[in-house]
């Protein structure tokens, strides 16, 4: 597990391209036959992935001083390849192509899995300190809920901004508060529609949690340029398919594509209300 320590504005603003990119930007995460794991110091959130071209067995390993890896944590992880399955203390979930599962603490043995390891599922893993239990269960943002599965409810699937802008886009939330319970992790996705490439725009910062992105769904000769940093300090990061950056409370977090994509964006700190923010209008940016 790679360790990255938390990172003050004061000293951000003086950083060089390549250190920004070292403290922040996670690339590589999607390694076939491997699970990659980013530790940040930032609300010790864990980011990482799971590619299961056999069984994949999640532990602790030394880093976390726990017995297991949620012994005192829980999880979300959301599926952004091929039919896969998780097994969560001998019970087998099959995860669909951008279904996800809450995982929550106390569940001890974790195996992910491909139904074809010629096709093998991607699993985007985020993770963090826990204070109780909540229930295991799939995700699916469309279907029939039955015991275990939780199906997105309407409300909380927004459609909002318009082409004029260049910010169409629909807003999927998986792991939230009145849906799926948490100690603190808030998860969901974003996907563009066509034509249009501005992500969280206005853009804004919520001092009480931070916040990561994993973009995907981008042609390899697409990017999309992430901006981060104090509103009148701000600071940009170039980023390819499947790559992740870790943006702290006090940053904003706001991206423009060459094309249209798809992000997914975990959320932790202390507070779960998907609506408290700081906005930042375009004419305060510098």
């Amino acid at each position: 597990m790679e360790l990255r320590t938390a990172a003050s504005p004061r000293d951000v603003k003086h950083y060089t391209t390549e250190r920004l990119r070292e403290d922040f930007l996670i690339q590589n995460l999607f390694t076939p036959g491997e699970i990659k794991l980013v530790y940040s110091h930032i609300d010790r959130i864990i980011t990482g992935a799971a590619v299961p071209v056999s069984p994949l067995t999640l532990t602790a390993g030394d880093e976390l001083r726990a017995e297991y890896f949620l012994q005192r944590r829980e999880m979300g992880a959301i599926n952004i390849g091929g039919a896969g399955v998780i097994t969560i203390d001998g019970r087998k979930y099959e995860v669909g192509f951008k279904e996800g599962m809450y995982i929550g603490m106390g569940s001890r043995d974790i195996v992910f899995d491909s139904v074809d390891a010629a096709q093998p599922a991607k699993f985007y893993i985020n993770s963090a300190p826990a204070h109780r239990e909540y229930p295991t269960v799939l995700i699916r943002p469309e279907g029939t809920p039955q015991e275990g599965v939780v199906i997105v409810k309407d409300e909380n699937k927004v459609e909002c901004g318009c082409l004029e802008d260049a910010n169409h886009r629909v807003i999927c939330k998986y792991i939230l508060p009145g849906q799926v319970e948490s100690c603190q992790l808030v998860m969901g996705m974003t996907r563009l529609e066509p034509g249009s490439v501005w992500n969280t725009m206005p853009c804004h910062t919520h001092d009480r949690r931070m916040e990561v992105y994993l973009y995907f769904e981008m042609p390899e000769d697409a990017f999309v340029m992430h901006f981060m940093g104090e509103p009148t300090q701000t600071r940009h990061i170039v980023m390819r398919n499947e790559e992740a950056v870790i943006s702290p409370s006090w940053s904003i977090h706001s991206g423009c594509g060459s094309k249209a994509y798809t992000f997914i964006w975990g959320m932790v700190g202390e507070n779960q209300d998907f609506d408290d923010m700081d906005h930042v209008a375009n004419q305060e940016l510098v």
